[in-house]
């Protein structure tokens, strides 16, 4: 055995393998309902509009939200477990939710 004595640090786990840092990303339960919101709090004064309770994994929330964002003409982006689209587009967005066959719902004010 080597001579540990100027030893700084060890990365040695004693035979157990590293733990991963963050576990899996799960998709959250909902009741069925996908939430429509328009938002302007924290933002700048920048109006947006936010799609929520999808029950989606992050790699399908960022398949949809391409979709949408290229249907709708504006950028967006995935934010954890919600997709955000600029502006306020809620009309178009409840149409096209509800013709990809999504019960929504309008959410906020």
């Amino acid at each position: 055995m080597a001579d540990n004595r100027s030893l700084v640090w060890d990365d040695d786990h004693r035979g157990k393998p590293p733990q991963d840092k963050k576990p899996a990303a799960k998709a959250p339960t909902t009741d069925g309902f996908v939430r429509v919101r328009r938002e302007t709090g924290g933002r700048g004064g920048k109006t947006v509009t936010t799609v929520s309770d999808l029950g989606m994994a992050p790699p399908q929330l960022e398949e949809l939200a391409r979709e949408l964002k290229r249907s709708l003409g504006t950028g967006g982006a995935v934010d954890k477990f919600t997709i955000v689209i600029q502006g306020d587009v809620r009309d178009r967005l409840e149409a096209l939710l509800t013709a990809k066959g999504y019960k929504v719902k309008r959410a906020g004010g």
